[in-house]
């Protein structure tokens, strides 16, 4: 039997559509709701449906009367408030493409974003990065006051038109912006089913800040879809601090990356959480010894889901069919997958690429502007992820790692040659190259090796990479070499980088 499990078709996305509108059905019949919670120890700051809904439209209407038109795209350059997920709903609301960006991105980095999109409008608070440029700025006061503005209508119209835009590292070194249509929305209803279990009496919790794809989707969209209730965590909130909200605010279920169940962990005591269902885990591989100590301390399973920025999440285990041990899951109801060889579908039982097929709602319209960088990611009628897998018999995959260099910062994927083009223009390197490094159990870091006729101070190179890229993407040591592994060819062994790295006498 190949490699191919195909869950039948998913409904059809109805038409005409608009990915907002949908989001915020529940402010029609349940409009004093609550919609969120931003909840920390000093307090909460609430959000119904109704106001919520109020304060989106409000937005979009601002947004056209700043001389944005429908098919603009508009950069957000803001903060961990709920600021984020507002401005987002209102430029989809009116026709517009948000690109949501993270706040960790250097001017350099958003430069190029500017330059390579060209939007018409940015949105910034102050004290987020944002180089000087001719695009019209909209700053956090000009967006609050847009909330009791009087509201737009929703702009209907086909499902596969473009809505939002996000950036990815690319194998080659250059970001890619990833262009997702309004179906998108619609296609994590299969995740509701075969991931999130969501209903519209849960409160979920997402660790994450409002401005990271896993928070806005998992932790804000597919709630609000269901008319669920969404918490999150106050900006400055400490991974200690989780277990009393998740309990003073009856979570129902807890959303985050496994560094985040890690460090929440960490004191190793049973914890409280009686309205506790389960935990959601996404963005790398979650280690056994952290789900064994989440069940063990909770008495509740955590069902994990791997995906990628091009198709969000589409393997997973669930309430309704958990994972067998030491695969990710299943694919979702209304999912085809296929692990693939170089002739296609390979049999089960054997390694291939994990990939997606093309007709599936929730992949990419493609990557903007680079039609060919869009076509090497197909084989045929699939969609490759680069990861590899093992299907068994009755469809549940394993995850064997990478078919390629590209590098896991927390959850967040990082291209080696990006970070490598920065690092070679330190004075001083003469070669280099970067991994990511297992530096203790269950933990992996992006870790650099260079030449240079002798080692250059730490303080320098963490100065010359700081200017130029963000927190996660930069690397977390450095390690002087005599020579960079190569092959007969000369070209680059990423994968011995490993063997050159002791800890800790190893880091400079």
């Amino acid at each position: 039997m190949l490699s191919i499990h195909d869950t039948g078709a998913s409904p059809p996305c109805p038409a005409p559509f608009n990915l907002a509108a949908h989001v915020l059905t529940a402010a029609e019949r349940v409009p004093e709701k609550l919609a969120l919670s931003v909840i920390g120890p000093e307090g909460t700051e609430d959000w119904s449906y109704g106001a919520l809904r109020a304060a989106v439209l409000g937005t979009g209407a601002g947004l056209l009367e700043h001389g944005a038109r429908p098919g603009d795209r508009v950069l957000l350059r803001l903060g961990n408030t709920a600021q984020f997920p507002i401005a987002y709903l209102g430029a989809i609301a009116v026709g517009l493409t948000p690109v949501p960006t993270s706040t960790q991105l250097t001017e350099p980095e958003v430069d190029k974003i500017i330059a390579h999109l060209e939007p018409a409008l940015i949105l910034r608070n102050a004290d987020v990065a944002c180089p000087k440029t001719r695009t019209p700025v909209i700053g956090a006061d000009a967006l609050r006051e847009m909330w009791s503005g009087p509201p737009a209508e929703w702009e209907m119209g086909d499902p596969a038109r473009p809505a939002y835009i996000v950036y990815t590292s690319g194998t080659s070194g250059a970001p890619r912006a990833v262009v997702h249509a309004h179906r998108a929305i619609w296609a994590r209803r299969m995740m509701v089913k075969g991931w999130t279990g969501l209903r519209e009496d849960d409160r979920l919790l997402h660790a994450g800040a409002f401005n990271w794809t896993f928070t806005l989707g998992t932790g804000l969209m597919d709630p609000w879809s269901v008319g669920a209730t969404a918490l999150i965590p106050a900006p400055g909130t400490e991974p200690a601090q989780l277990p009393d909200l998740l309990r003073r605010h009856e979570a129902t279920i807890f959303a985050a990356a496994p560094g985040v169940y890690r460090k929440l962990l960490k004191s190793g005591r049973a914890l409280d959480l009686p309205r506790m269902r389960h935990g959601l885990s996404a963005g790398e591989k979650m280690p056994d010894s952290i789900r064994a100590a989440w069940e063990g301390a909770t008495g509740t399973p955590v069902h994990e889901a791997y995906g990628l920025s091009e198709c969000s999440t589409f393997l997973s285990s669930s309430p309704a069919r958990t994972a067998p041990p030491g695969t990710l899951g299943y694919p979702q109801p209304g999912r085809r997958v296929a692990l693939l060889g170089p002739e296609g579908p390979v049999p089960r039982g054997q390694p291939g690429v994990i990939a997606v097929h093309r007709g599936d709602p929730g992949l990419m319209l493609g990557y903007h502007d680079a039609p060919e960088a869009t076509a090497r990611r197909m084989q045929g009628d699939w969609f490759c992820t680069g990861d590899l897998g093992q299907m068994e018999a009755d469809g549940a995959i394993t995850y064997l790692g990478r078919d390629d260099d590209m590098m896991n910062a927390g959850g967040l994927r990082v291209s080696p040659l990006e970070v490598e083009a920065v690092l070679a223009t330190c004075p001083g390197i003469t070669a280099c190259a970067v991994t990511d490094i297992e530096v203790r159990a269950d933990v992996r870091v992006i870790m650099a090796f260079y030449t240079a006729p002798a080692p250059v101070d730490a303080g320098t190179l963490d100065r010359h990479m700081n200017g130029a890229l963000a927190a996660y993407k930069r690397p977390r040591g450095y390690v002087h070499v005599d020579a960079l592994p190569t092959g007969a060819n000369g070209k680059l062994q990423r994968r011995a980088l490993a063997q050159l790295y002791e800890a800790p006498n190893g880091e400079t």
